[in-house]
């Protein structure tokens, strides 16, 4: 045991020793692939924001079609208003998102972090909610609840990277 364990701890000295050449790694070409993530990243703000106009136009497409009832729902009707009108509140959201996700401010993008995490949330339980079988049968899916759903993850991941423009003042 008390091998094992002296093995390990020169094992692990070896590695922080190696640290020391750090500067040899830093001196090395940067890769293609890492500048392509900024590229991504960069324009992960117009990805967000086209995933805004996306989540908008999926509250007006048929999400699902109950064969029993012979209807459509989309976000704005279910029958009797059985499953409520989700689109207006994902509507409200996703215009006040796009709003944040333009604003150059430092509350407005946390702001937005916090309301697209409460569209991806509500998103979900709208999603189960339209999708989930009843008295032995499931209704089918179509792509208008698969797009809100993926719309409002992309926007979330849109709100986690967003745009800012330091300052000169803050840079060091």
């Amino acid at each position: 045991m008390a091998e094992w364990l002296g093995s390990a701890l020169q094992k692990l000295l070896q590695r922080f020793e190696s640290a020391r050449d750090l500067h040899l790694i830093a001196s090395l070409p940067k890769l293609a692939i890492f500048q392509s993530g900024i590229m991504f990243l960069k324009s992960l703000y117009w990805i967000g924001l086209a995933a805004c106009v996306l989540l908008i136009v999926s509250c007006f497409l048929p999400w699902v079609y109950y064969a029993d009832l012979n209807q459509s729902f989309t976000g704005f009707y279910s029958y009797k208003n059985e499953y409520g009108r989700p689109g207006k509140f994902l509507l409200v959201m996703t215009v006040l998102i796009m709003v944040f996700m333009v604003l150059p401010k430092v509350w407005a993008k946390r702001s937005n972090l916090f309301l697209c995490a409460l569209t991806v949330a509500y998103a979900f339980k709208t999603y189960v909610l339209f999708t989930s079988c009843y008295n032995n049968y499931c209704p089918q899916k179509l792509a208008g609840i698969y797009l809100m759903l993926g719309a409002s993850v992309v926007m979330l991941l849109a709100s986690c990277f967003p745009r800012m423009n330091i300052p000169a003042s803050y840079k060091k």
